[in-house]
């Protein structure tokens, strides 16, 4: 499969339906078209329509390469998707609603929608417990206090992260790679339980002078930067997720503006993405994007809150 590598050639790329089509089988079935039904290789296309029929009698037996992945049920043909999930995929500070409604001369509403869609596509899921040397810190995601009405700031007491929410990070120093998981607040019980949730115990951990890391040192080599003192003391330190944090809090400022607490967690899937898959290149994060898009579903009513959604 010959991915694109600059945005320029993959519009042109895609801008034939036939290379589309095949695109989405190579990445979906690249052992040959399945049922997503039963699971059948019994299958044949009907060029008319550019779908499958499966031969095994059962409800559903025609199905689209959309069938069974974020695109589906999208009226929206295939060559927009995939030059959205290329911006998504490839602008550092991410890409809000109204530049791919611009781009692609879609609504903004619906191109709110396939940002949300990417998003999920791009969610690694559940993580194994690793071992090695990690940094772990905490920041506070929300609004400046002197760019907040009047009526919002009088709700805001006590420390600088009141009212806001909180997300944890730990980057593995090996893989260069990080997990986030927002959490409830910075109380010890909650972050050193994402702590023993992910790393194994003897693993290296480094962290700032935060009280709630204390008592660590009884499963891991907990090692302490006080940044009241010094940023980098040898090789402790928690530069590298601090850099995260700014790349993070400058998309989400400058590119999102507001994002709601409850969609938060989309958001920290795209920016963690990016970080994660920042050694390749655009073409390469284009289609690790695309892997992504199997077995994942969110429908509109989700999104908007009109119906139930459990995140874990």
């Amino acid at each position: 499969m010959n991915a694109p590598r600059t945005l320029q050639e993959a519009i042109l790329y895609f801008a034939d339906p036939d290379r589309c089509l095949k695109f989405m089988v190579d990445i979906r079935w690249p052992d040959g078209v399945k049922c997503p039904t039963c699971g059948s290789k019994e299958v044949y296309f009907l060029e008319s329509r550019r779908v499958w029929k499966c031969k095994a009698k059962h409800a559903k037996q025609q199905f689209s390469a959309k069938v069974g992945t974020v695109f589906e049920d999208s009226p929206i043909g295939l060559d927009k998707w995939f030059a959205a999930v290329w911006m998504v995929a490839n602008c550092k500070n991410g890409v809000s609603s109204y530049e791919i409604h611009r781009a692609l001369k879609v609504t903004q509403k619906t191109a709110w929608f396939m940002d949300h869609r990417i998003r999920l596509a791009m969610q690694t899921g559940s993580f194994e417990k690793v071992s090695g040397e990690f940094e772990v810190d905490e920041s506070f995601i929300g609004g400046l206090a002197r760019n907040m009405h009047k009526n919002k700031k009088a709700k805001i007491t006590g420390t600088g992260g009141a009212g806001k929410a909180i997300v944890m990070g730990l980057l593995d120093r090996k893989t260069k790679k990080i997990r986030l998981r927002h959490v409830a607040n910075t109380q010890r019980e909650t972050l050193q339980g994402v702590v023993r949730e992910y790393i194994e115990g003897g693993s290296y951990v480094f962290s700032d002078a935060w009280v709630a890391y204390n008592g660590l040192d009884r499963e891991y080599i907990h090692q302490v930067i006080d940044h009241a003192e010094t940023y980098v003391n040898g090789n402790v330190h928690t530069n590298g997720i601090e850099n995260f944090w700014s790349l993070l809090k400058r998309g989400l400022k400058g590119t999102y503006i507001s994002v709601e607490p409850f969609h938060l967690f989309r958001y920290l899937d795209e920016q963690a993405f990016r970080f994660n898959e920042r050694k390749q290149n655009d073409g390469g994060r284009f289609v690790s994007a695309m892997q992504g898009i199997t077995g994942k579903r969110v429908t509109y009513e989700k999104l908007t809150g009109k119906t139930e959604e459990v995140v874990a």
